[in-house]
C-alpha cells in the first residue's frame, strides 16, 4: 500500500481483541460487554483484571489481584524528592511523565524481556502491570500535595482504588456517590481501541522498551489537548458562556469563527459517545443529590441541544469528554488534574495492548512517501 492516509485513518495496524467501537450504533465495549453496564456493574479493579486477562474473574481471582495492587501503592521516598524539586507551577502531565520514567530507576530489577517472549515474560509483565497501575493514582494524587508545598498523603490499603484515590487527593474519607462516580469515571476511561497514546504505547512496547518507558510515551501522547487534554478545554468553554441564555449567541458566533466547540464530535462515533450519556446520567444523580443543578452542568446541557440542533445532522455529539470535567469539577478537583485522572484510568488500557503487541510482537516499522528534492551534489559553504 502506497498511498498516503493523514494521520493514518482508518488504517489497520494490529489486530486485537481488547475492545471495540461501534460508530454508527455508538457502542463501546470491552473484551464483548457493552461500557454502560460495565459502568454500572463493574470496579475499575475487575475492569482492569478482564482488559489484562480477556475474561472476567472469579471472586478468587480478583480478590487476589485487587490484594496486589493494594500492596503496591507506595512509592519510594526518591520518587517524592524528585517531585518536591520540580517547579509547583508546571503541568501535572510533564510532572506525571517524569515521575513515571524514574520508576523505573528503581523498581526496574534485572528482569529484561525477550524477543521470543519466554514464560519469564509473563510473571514479569503482570508484576509491571500491576506496579504501574496502583502507583499511577498514587503519583497523580502526590502531585496535589507536593506542589501546594506538603508532604503528600500516605496511600491506604484498606481502601478499593477509588476510594484510596480521592482520600489521597482530598486528605479525609471520599463521600461514597464520589467513590462510586469515580469508580465509573476510570471504567469509562480505561480503554478506547488504538488511540493516539496507545499507538504510542504499541509501537514504544514493539521495540521492547521497559514498562516505565512505554507508558512515560503513552503519557506524553495523552497530554495533548486533541486527546486527554480536551475535558479541561470542555470546562473553560463552559465558564466562558456563563449561563445557559448565553449559549445560542456564543454558539452562532463560535460556528461563525469556524472554532473548535470542546467536548463535541469524534473521529470514531456517528453518534453520541456512550461514555458521555453514562457521565451525564451520573452528573444528574449528583445534581439530585446536591439539591440544585449546577449553573455548568445547566449550561452543558443547552449547548449540547443547541448544537445538536445544527451538528446533529453532521453526526457531531457529546464525547467523553464533555461532562467528565464538569463532573470533576464539582466533586471539587483541580481542572489541570482531569488529564492525570485520565491517565489514572487509561494505564489499564495502555498495559493489556502492551502485553497483546508482546504476545506477537513485531517492531513497528511504517514507511513514507518522500517527497523531498532530487538526488543533487554536495555545494561548498562559500559558493552558496
Amino acid at each position: 500500500m502506497n498511498e498516503y492516509v493523514p494521520g493514518l485513518a482508518g488504517v489497520p495496524a494490529t489486530k486485537s481483541n481488547i475492545s471495540s467501537i461501534d460508530g454508527e450504533k455508538g457502542i463501546l465495549a470491552y473484551r464483548g460487554y457493552d461500557i454502560a453496564e460495565l459502568a454500572a456493574n463493574s470496579t475499575f479493579e475487575e475492569t482492569a483484571l478482564l482488559l489484562l486477562n480477556g475474561e472476567l474473574p472469579t471472586s478468587k481471582e480478583l480478590e487476589s489481584f485487587d490484594r496486589q495492587l493494594r500492596g503496591e501503592r507506595r512509592v519510594k521516598y526518591n520518587v517524592r524528592e524528585i517531585m518536591k524539586y520540580l517547579p509547583p507551577s508546571g503541568r501535572p502531565m510533564e510532572m506525571l511523565q517524569t515521575a513515571i520514567s524514574s520508576l523505573g530507576m528503581f523498581y526496574g530489577g534485572d528482569d529484561i524481556l525477550t524477543d521470543a517472549y519466554e514464560e519469564e515474560d509473563t510473571y514479569f509483565i503482570h508484576s509491571m502491570s500491576v506496579k504501574i497501575i496502583a502507583r499511577m493514582a498514587t503519583i497523580v494524587a502526590m502531585w496535589e500535595h507536593v506542589r501546594n508545598g506538603y508532604d503528600p498523603i500516605e496511600p491506604r490499603s484498606d481502601l478499593t482504588h477509588a476510594e484510596n484515590f480521592l482520600y489521597m487527593m482530598k486528605g479525609c474519607d471520599p463521600d461514597p456517590l464520589e467513590v462510586r462516580i469515580m469508580d465509573a469515571c476510570l471504567v469509562l476511561h480505561a480503554e478506547h481501541t488504538i488511540n493516539a497514546s496507545t499507538f504510542t504505547a504499541m509501537v514504544t512496547g514493539s521495540t521492547l522498551a521497559m514498562p516505565f518507558l512505554v507508558i512515560a510515551a503513552a503519557i506524553g501522547a495523552l497530554a495533548g489537548p486533541l486527546h486527554g487534554g480536551a475535558n479541561q478545554r470542555v470546562v473553560e468553554m463552559l465558564d466562558e458562556i456563563g449561563r445557559p441564555e448565553n449559549v445560542e449567541d456564543w454558539l452562532d458566533m463560535r460556528l461563525a469563527d469556524k472554532e473548535v466547540i470542546w467536548g463535541m464530535g469524534h473521529r470514531e462515533y456517528k453518534t453520541k459517545d456512550p461514555r458521555a450519556t453514562v457521565l451525564q446520567k451520573l452528573m444528574a444523580d449528583y445534581a439530585e443529590k446536591k439539591g440544585n443543578l449546577s449553573p455548568m452542568f445547566e449550561t452543558a446541557l443547552a449547548l449540547e441541544e443547541a448544537c445538536e440542533k445544527v451538528l446533529g445532522v453532521k453526526g457531531v455529539y457529546p464525547n467523553v469528554d464533555y461532562y467528565s470535567g464538569i463532573l470533576y469539577t464539582e466533586m471539587g478537583l483541580p481542572a489541570d488534574q482531569f488529564t492525570p485522572i485520565f491517565a489514572v484510568a487509561r494505564i489499564a488500557g495502555w498495559m493489556a495492548h502492551w502485553r497483546e503487541q508482546l504476545d506477537n510482537n513485531r517492531i513497528f516499522r511504517p514507511t513514507q512517501i518522500y517527497t523531498g528534492a532530487a538526488p543533487r551534489a554536495y555545494v561548498p559553504i562559500d559558493k552558496r
